[in-house]
């Protein structure tokens, strides 16, 4: 019988942290090689040292991520636990593309370190590369999750931080922002991954069908139960539920879904014996929960049950800066499927990343897949994208619907809205973006300071008649000073009142 100790080959460049980690290792039986830097790690791969190796990920000679690409070339069958303090989901799905078996982000428990090393120095387990683009995150062949603004930056990490736990998370979202996909992407990420991940629509299943939908319901339990159903809670044992439009459930089925999380075992329709369920619970709404039990249509109970972990989706109005890189992956797609490959000019992505988006990713994603199949020419212009946008868009009923996104959302002059700030940002993203050949020419500040302040200006004047006097105290500043810009400006007063009456 072979005794001899598993060799971990270790980095991190904090020391105390590898003196800490070389006692718990060599505590469990293991032989370890310790070094601040990757550079005697690649060294010692080279000879042939180690049956695993542990490192961190960003060091000051060197890289843990670059140097697993580098391990991974030279010995396929060498398993390598990446574990950081900066546990982004990038990081981990980098990691996990690159052939690493764990991803442990800072802090853990050492219990966790020590289970992921009997696992990887008795299981090989190598995952093919990838070289993921920035803002492209692959969670499997199939699901990719896309952004790099702030807002999905936000989501990333979050998603970063619940990965390889069981915790129950409540995501919150309008429709079409990707609730289902990152639900999945949760799944993927869990050691659940290897389970069923079972989606069920509560919005979708008529009332009295769900709590068969949940639980099952054995033949003969009530009219119409030609045979035995299994539910959704014994299809996803040891896996994943995603309860989406879980604020359309019904009270009655909201008890019983609440007993199920409490006691961990479920009843079906007309059995006589309940069973045991072992099963990960995440649920989604695009309502509003909070209002939901202050007017007791959902249970309170229930809600801090699934509310243990809130992930808010952002809107594709608030993260419009995306728009570029998901119309680049949406167009992927579209050639996948057999559409023809388009590129958009920069007035046709400027219109797309100053559209309101009601209906979100979805919205966006059929969208390409529309121009790719309707759309003649290889480059898509605005004069194709503007018909579409116009198609989907309600009409205004009044000129003074027109202006309602930048009307205030209460009497209170205290704060901006949100509407407003989002709006300029995503008119700002679409400025930018439309210098495909660089970065606009110096002076933009002056520049777009002038356009937004024309407006501005504009409509104060309408809104006190061509008082020049009020107009200036709304705004705050001195009547001189407002002639002195109105003259910059070109704006005239007479004129406002005029087209106003016209």
């Amino acid at each position: 019988m072979n005794t001899t100790p598993k060799t971990v080959l270790l980095a991190d460049d904090d020391a105390s942290i590898l003196t800490v980690l070389t006692r718990a290792m060599k505590a469990q039986g293991y032989a370890v090689k310790a070094s601040e830097n990757i550079t005697d790690i690649d060294a010692w791969v080279a000879q042939g040292l180690g049956d695993v190796v542990v490192t961190d990920v960003t060091m000051p000679r060197g890289n843990g991520l670059d140097g697993l690409a580098r391990w991974h070339a030279r010995r396929p069958e060498l398993p390598v636990i990446v574990m950081s303090a900066h546990n982004t989901l990038l990081n981990a799905a980098k990691a996990r593309d690159l052939g690493a078996v764990t991803f442990l982000p800072k802090p853990f428990d050492l219990n966790e370190l020590m289970e992921a090393l009997k696992k990887a120095t008795t299981h090989q387990s190598a995952v093919s590369a990838n070289d993921s683009a920035e803002g492209i995150v692959k969670i499997s062949d199939d699901l990719i999750l896309v952004g790099k603004s702030p807002a999905m930056k936000t989501v990333f990490a979050t998603l970063a931080k619940l990965i390889g736990n069981d915790l129950t998370v409540l995501i919150s979202g309008e429709s079409g922002t990707g609730k289902e996909g990152v639900a999945r992407a949760l799944h993927e990420l869990s050691k659940r991954k290897a389970k069923p991940f079972v989606a069920l629509n509560m919005a979708a299943i008529p009332r009295e069908l769900i709590e068969s939908a949940l639980f099952g319901h054995e033949k003969g339990s009530f009219t119409g139960a030609h045979s035995k159903q299994l539910g959704a809670f014994e299809q996803a044992h040891g896996g994943t539920l995603f309860l989406d439009e879980i604020g359309d459930m019904p009270m009655e089925a909201q008890t019983r879904l609440l007993r199920v999380l409490q006691e961990q075992e479920v009843m079906p329709i007309g059995a006589t014996k309940a069973f045991k369920t072992d099963v990960r619970v995440i649920a989604a709404t695009h309502r509003d929960l909070t209002a939901l039990v202050a007017s007791g249509q959902f249970r309170e109970d229930l809600y801090f049950r699934l509310h243990v972990v809130p992930l808010a989706l952002p809107s594709l109005r608030e993260h419009a800066e995306d728009v570029p890189l998901l119309v680049q992956h949406f167009m992927s797609l579209a050639a996948s499927r057999g559409l023809s490959t388009k590129s958009l000019d920069s007035e046709a992505l400027a219109a797309l990343m100053g559209y309101d988006w009601p209906g979100n990713v979805r919205e966006l994603e059929h969208l390409v897949y529309r121009l790719c199949a309707m759309t003649q020419r290889s480059t898509v212009t605005a004069k194709d994208v503007q018909p579409l946008l116009n198609a989907t868009t309600a009409p205004q009923k009044t000129t003074q619907a027109a202006r309602a996104p930048l009307a205030l959302h209460s009497n209170s002059d205290e704060s901006i809205p949100t509407s407003i700030e989002s709006y300029l940002r995503t008119q700002i993203a679409a400025y930018f973006a439309a210098h495909t050949d660089g970065l606009p020419a110096n002076g933009v500040y002056d520049r777009l300071l002038a356009r937004f302040e024309k407006p501005l200006l504009m409509e104060a004047l309408r809104a006190t008649g061509g008082n020049q006097i009020k107009a200036a105290e709304i705004l705050g500043l001195n009547r001189n000073t407002l002639r002195k810009k109105m003259r910059d400006l070109n704006i005239d007063a007479k004129s406002l009142m005029l087209k106003d009456a016209a």
